[in-house]
């Protein structure tokens, strides 16, 4: 599979930046148990087992491909390389049957195109990013800081694949035009350049293909035939020998543009998996994922049990009434099966969002509930959990998109259910969910419960659906 190695490692950043939510006891067992199931199985508990083995435990649905715009970037590059290639050709071919197409000026355009593959290529292994202006603008540069390391190879990739594009669309207009057309090819310049040294000039070059096409190596007669001057544009050369010249050119277009065009490609599509992966063996939680598969949990035998001990869960953060909501989410099929009358208000249907659902799901209920939201001058949603239920990234998530898609003043209410709807959770249960409040920073960001709500509250509401 193309890119399996970076996607790989994009996958692994992603899911151990989720990792940093949960509790390190967990991460422990879950990735001790996966280890030893590996070890029963016979097989080696390698990154791709490990990250399957965490989305079927997760239950999450596919993510965006990160390497889209890539893609998208590489096509566009591959474009614009045939058109230009084929422009290109045809401007150096041009040729109105009084003028001779000068080989100078081609091999000097080949020259450039040597020059802008190499800079292209080291740019890539020294990490300079001349171009971050343009990722910044399609805010590509947002990505994780393991995507950001592969940047310059990824462009590197697309630069080639449109100079490769360029090169394979040169050749074949250069090959059309020799069929259908009559080319004169000659060589001149100012300079004060003798048939000699041009001649060993153009020796060189065609070094590579000479005993593999005799015909497109020029010869002495050839060159001292073919040169002209601007002031004697008649000759007495024999009109079949300014189109001898034809396979030369093919075979320096083809040794100078398009293998080294194609030779860099290869080399810009398995670099960066080589790279991927090394930084997957470097990776920070790879070491600490390593260390958790290996050292097993232990039980210390101390005598004294603290299971009913609680840390340290004081928080700034405090619990708030239910606000009057025009959208209520259950989430992951809490409150079944009946919400209680203080947070229903009027007869509105609740909405199901997480647990089983699909990504697409609980995008189109944000979406249902942004209708409900926009048309309120006030406007509030309640999202109903479960107590005993720590927050999940898949909930951080949720709330994170449904933030970016409602309307900015919307009050987002958590609230955490108990087994029995009509008693309190317990404080240990709610201190989770204000500190995972706290942490997004969000001053709309509640937590309430039922009990929570006073009296006069829930008399005032009770009052505005009568009036409704």
């Amino acid at each position: 599979m193309p890119d399996s190695a970076i996607r790989r490692l994009l996958e692994f950043d992603n899911q151990v930046q989720r990792d940093r939510d949960q509790n390190p006891v967990f991460l422990h067992r879950r990735d001790r148990r996966f280890a030893l199931d590996c070890h029963n199985q016979g097989v080696s508990p390698g990154p791709d087992r490990w990250l399957e083995h965490v989305r079927r435990l997760s239950r999450r649905g596919p993510t965006d491909d990160p390497l889209k715009f890539w893609r998208r970037l590489t096509t566009g590059f591959a474009l614009a390389g045939l058109v230009a290639g084929t422009l290109a050709m045809l401007g150096l071919l041009f040729y109105d049957g009084g003028q001779r197409i000068n080989l100078t000026v081609i091999l000097a355009f080949v020259l450039l195109q040597c020059i802008l593959a190499v800079v292209t290529t080291v740019q890539a292994f020294a990490g300079w990013q001349p171009w971050r202006w343009l990722l910044r603008k399609f805010a590509v540069a947002r990505h994780s800081g393991a995507l950001r390391t592969l940047q310059p190879l990824l462009m590197a990739r697309a630069a080639h694949t449109g100079g490769l594009a360029f090169g394979v669309a040169g050749l074949i207009t250069l090959l059309v035009l020799v069929v259908i057309q009559d080319l004169a090819f000659g060589w001149s310049t100012t300079l004060n350049t003798g048939t000699d040294s041009y001649y060993r000039m153009l020796s060189a070059i065609a070094t590579p293909w000479q005993h593999l096409w005799p015909a497109a190596m020029p010869d002495r007669e050839l060159v001292d035939a073919t040169r002209f001057f601007r002031s004697q544009p008649s000759t007495t050369t024999d009109p079949a020998l300014w189109g001898s010249w034809w396979p030369f050119v093919a075979m320096v277009w083809m040794t100078y543009v398009v293998l080294p065009r194609l030779t860099l490609l290869v080399v810009a599509i398995v670099h960066p998996q080589m790279r991927a992966r090394r930084a997957l063996r470097a990776h920070h939680g790879w070491i600490a994922l390593q260390y958790r598969m290996e050292t097993p949990t232990v039980d210390t035998g101390n005598l004294h049990n603290d299971a009913a001990d609680q840390p340290d869960t004081t928080t700034s953060a405090k619990l708030q009434p239910i606000p009057r909501a025009q959208a209520i989410i259950r989430w992951a099929e809490a409150g079944r099966p009946a919400l209680p009358q203080t947070i229903i208000a009027g007869d509105q249907e609740p909405l199901a969002a997480g647990g089983s659902a699909s990504l697409e799901h609980d995008h189109h209920i944000i979406e249902l509930a942004n209708q409900r939201l926009t048309s309120a001058l006030t406007p509030a949603a309640i999202i109903v959990t479960r107590s005993w239920e720590p927050p999940t990234g898949e909930l951080a998530d949720f709330l994170q998109q449904a933030r970016e898609t409602w309307p900015r003043q919307t009050t987002i209410a958590l609230v955490p259910m108990a087994a029995q709807p009509d008693q309190s959770p317990p404080d240990h249960q709610l201190s989770q969910w204000l500190r995972f409040a706290e942490r997004t920073e969000d001053e709309r960001m509640v937590v309430s419960t039922p009990i929570t709500t006073p009296p006069d509250i829930l008399m005032h509401r009770a009052l505005q659906d009568q009036d409704e």
